[in-house]
This record gives structure tokens, sequence and C-alpha cells, in this order.
């Protein structure tokens, strides 16, 4: 079973109410990372700027977003409502996206990629 080929036809793939959530996350990472490669990683929408950056994925009761062990301890007490891991944090699909947390979590995370691929140059 193959999975998507590009980040289009993963959110084509989702009914509107789920599409509309998952394009406005792929333009808050566009608006932060314009710079950032778009591919399809474990099955999920991913953007790379040197290393990966951030995946997301919908569930049927939750958005998933992958935004590394750091960026979730940068932003563990707004995240505290949420269920989280070591890598991931999950929003529930019956409460607000919370767009200007994710805002913030992609822009944490193109400073650290920016800065990590700096100190390999």
């Amino acid at each position: 079973m193959s999975g998507p080929d590009n980040i289009d036809e993963y959110i084509s793939g989702f009914p509107v109410e789920i599409q509309e959530i998952l394009t406005t996350i792929r333009e808050i990472v566009r608006q932060e990372a314009p710079q950032a490669e778009e591919r399809i990683r474990y099955r999920m929408p991913t953007f790379y700027l040197h290393g990966n950056l951030v995946h997301f994925a919908a569930f049927k009761n939750h958005i998933g977003i992958y935004p590394t062990p750091a960026g979730i301890e940068e932003f563990a007490e707004e995240l505290s409502p949420y269920r989280t891991s070591k890598g991931a944090i999950q929003f529930p699909l019956n409460r607000p996206i919370p767009f200007g947390l994710i805002r913030k979590i992609v822009a944490f995370r193109v400073k650290q990629n920016l800065a990590g691929a700096n100190l390999r140059d």
C-alpha cells in the first residue's frame, strides 16, 4: 500500500474540514520557513530545512505535529493542555487548533535548524 506522493495529495485525502486545518498548518510553515522543502516522510507532510523541520498529520480524533523533542520541550508550559510525547503533540479535533502556538513552534524550529546549519558551515 503506497502513500501520497506529495502534500497536496495527502491533504486531498481528507474531509473538507480537515483539509482546511491541514492547509492552514501548511501555510503557517510556508510563511515561517519559505525556503523549506516540502516532502512526504513516514507517509506524512514534512518540511525539510537543513534537516527535518516539522511533520504533521491528521488522525481520526486529532492533528499530530512532530517538531522534534526540542520543539516540545521549549513550549512545554503552553502545551500542557495537550497530549504530548517525546516527539509528538496531539491537538484534539473537538477543540480549536492553536494555530498561533503552532506558528511559534515552527519559528523556533526554523531558528534551531538554521543555527545548526551555520555551525556546520
